[in-house]
């Protein structure tokens, strides 16, 4: 179990693979904690070095002073970064994990050279939406919506043919803390990176699950089109996680990127 201090909280990371410069850093969706890259990463194997993390209020991660922001969680990730001494890196972010991509990019433009961005767009949502969603959390608590968020992370065959699986994935949703959860959906509410997606050069691949709820393809592609250059691909037969779904074709999407941007 590895961790470290970011500010006043404990942040949980797992760094494995090759300890060599390049790396592949993975950022979370809301509501799951980093084993969502568990069968991505066993099919990709031991060839990279990689590092997931949990965001704060999530998975092993504290949240004693409620202070998220997308700026705040970008900067936890720097902190890492800096601790692991990485400084060629691609980040993959996931729905929040991509906020918190771009607003790391925001913040110190140099740290990565490949950005992968998965089911998220600069701007996710709107106000009233998060609000709606945040009152009834604070009424029912995170299992009020949970039959509706696995609706929307996953495909209908999915969720048809794999109902065991499915349990545990509810019990990742509903063990996330409710102070971390509701803070996460503020931080997204407030957040438009809209200017920063315009002004990335560095190689981008954007993918989205064709039956995502979250972030359907239209929003995912018109983010896509604000970054110049970006690759954008549709992963059938997925929702919100097409690395959960569709593990072994987002590999081979992800390695013949990494192999075209070397």
């Amino acid at each position: 179990m590895q961790s470290l201090k970011s500010g006043s909280e404990v942040i949980h990371f797992d760094d494995r693979g090759p300890k060599e410069d390049f790396a592949i850093v993975f950022l979370n969706s809301l509501g799951t904690d980093f084993r969502v890259w568990d069968k991505l990463l066993g099919v990709l194997g031991e060839r990279f070095r990689t590092v997931r993390i949990d965001k704060r209020g999530h998975g092993l991660s504290t949240n004693y002073k409620n202070d998220i922001s997308i700026e705040t969680l970008a900067k936890d990730v720097s902190v890492l970064l800096d601790s692991l001494n990485l400084k060629n890196i691609c980040v993959v972010g996931l729905s929040i994990g991509g906020l918190i991509a771009l607003e790391l990019i925001r913040q110190r433009p140099n740290i990565c050279n490949k950005l992968i961005l998965s089911d998220t767009a600069p701007k996710i949502g709107s106000k009233d939406m998060w609000t709606n969603r945040i009152k009834l959390v604070q009424d029912g608590g995170i299992e009020a919506i949970s039959d509706d968020i696995l609706a929307r992370w996953f495909s209908s065959s999915f969720l048809k043919n794999n109902v065991d699986e499915l349990q545990m994935w509810r019990s990742m949703l509903t063990r996330t803390t409710q102070a971390g959860y509701i803070g996460c959906c503020e931080a997204i509410s407030r957040c438009d990176l809209t200017e920063q997606a315009k002004i990335i050069n560095i190689p981008t691949l954007v993918i989205v699950g064709d039956e995502d709820g979250s972030t359907p393809i239209n929003v995912v592609k018109n983010g896509a089109n604000l970054i110049d250059g970006s690759i954008f691909k549709i992963i059938k037969k997925a929702g919100h996680l097409p690395c959960v779904e569709q593990p072994n074709e987002v590999a081979s999407i992800f390695l013949q990127f990494l192999e075209n941007n070397t």
